[in-house]
């Protein structure tokens, strides 16, 4: 059988309050159009039933998890959409300016490389002594000590709340 999974009127309101809630703990905002942001939260909930992952509802899955990995609702690309854009790529999630009006969203490229090209943040290193190489920069929070491994430092910490000028470089 192929088709859309079904989806229930409940689920969209649950789905979405935890978002939202999620998004706002960790220094984000969900889109403010309450009925753009619906349809995107049933299409992360089909996704969700059709590959037992929230995959990003404006991007084709491959539907295995290790190719999906990077468009996991937040996706990879999140950050530095909302860094250069205002919004990320599906536009569920926007910056302070686009939330308090001072932005609007629009198009927004495609960040994620096509399939042949992608690579995950850690890949062996041909003849290294260490059995991987890193191939995004460490950034470190000064205040809590959260590391991650990206082109930039989060906008906010997701642990401690801290903004982005709290983070160095690390590695």
């Amino acid at each position: 059988m192929t088709g859309v999974p079904e989806v229930t009127e409940t689920e969209i309101p649950a789905l979405h309050d935890r978002l939202d809630r999620e998004a706002e703990e960790g220094g984000y905002h969900l889109n403010p159009d309450e009925e753009f942001v619906r349809g995107l939260v049933r299409g992360l909930l089909v996704n969700t039933k059709r590959y037992g992952y929230m995959s990003c509802p404006c991007r084709l899955a491959a539907g295995r998890k290790e190719e999906d990995l990077d468009i996991i609702c937040p996706c990879d690309y999140r950050d530095p959409d909302l860094e250069e854009y205002g919004a990320c790529y599906c536009a569920l999630y926007v910056s302070d300016d686009v939330l308090a009006g001072k932005k609007k969203t629009g198009s927004i490229p495609e960040r994620r490389p096509p399939p042949g090209a992608r690579v995950s943040a850690v890949t062996p290193a041909a003849g290294a002594a260490a059995p991987f190489a890193l191939t995004y920069p460490v950034w470190r929070c000064r205040v809590c000590g959260y590391l991650c491994a990206r082109d930039e430092p989060p906008g906010v910490c997701p642990v401690c709340k801290a903004k982005k000028d709290r983070f160095e470089r690390f590695l």
